[in-house]
């Protein structure tokens, strides 16, 4: 079942009391990837844009600027709100600028990116989405390494120094193996 992208914002806001806007649409963008890949179908109907902060869903993110809520929610079925569960507790405790890197090292918003000037959008397609989340960022329960907010800021501080004025995407096992072998600096120095 599709349902709108103001139901999963509903229930994101739910199990995340205080949620901010960046973050919720970060995790939007991950609800709809991960539902793609288990389902084959789309969370929401709405269309998920690349924009200077990451993936954002324009039309909620006007709606809700203008003041348009709705009153209640559609409930949401048991796929639904497995696919929020995991993105919740994946996703959950990263901030919305966590979020905004991790998703602009990725290749849907790369792609739409690059048919965008700063400060416009781009529509991400949903064959991007799909695609990037069966295979790059398929979950594999062997190998899957939790995401740490600390860790993350850790890897990020002073990420603007060693920008490289050419962008590359990130190299996902590099990650995993610099993510390791902080975790092994941090148990030596316990």
């Amino acid at each position: 079942m599709t349902v709108s992208a103001h139901d999963v914002a509903a229930a994101l806001r739910h199990r995340l009391p205080g949620l901010p806007t960046k973050k919720l649409h970060k995790l939007l963008y991950y609800c709809q990837g991960h539902h793609l890949a288990a389902f084959g179908v789309p969370l929401f109907h709405e269309t998920i844009s690349a924009w200077d902060i990451g993936p954002v869903v324009g039309s909620l993110w006007q709606a809700e600027r203008g003041g348009d809520t709705p009153a209640s929610p559609r409930e949401l079925g048991e796929a639904e709100l497995n696919t929020i569960g995991y993105v919740v507790s994946r996703y959950g405790k990263l901030t919305g600028t966590d979020l905004e890197h991790l998703t602009h090292s990725e290749t849907p918003w790369q792609y739409a990116n690059t048919l965008r000037m700063p400060g416009e959008s781009a529509r991400i397609e949903l064959e991007w989405i799909r695609e990037y989340f069966t295979t790059v960022g398929a979950v594999d329960n062997d190998d899957e390494i939790p995401v740490d907010a600390a860790e993350v800021r850790a890897i990020l501080k002073g990420a603007e120094a060693r920008r490289n004025p050419t962008p590359r995407a990130d190299d996902p096992q590099r990650l995993r193996a610099r993510i390791a072998e902080m975790r092994a600096q941090l148990g030596r120095s316990a």
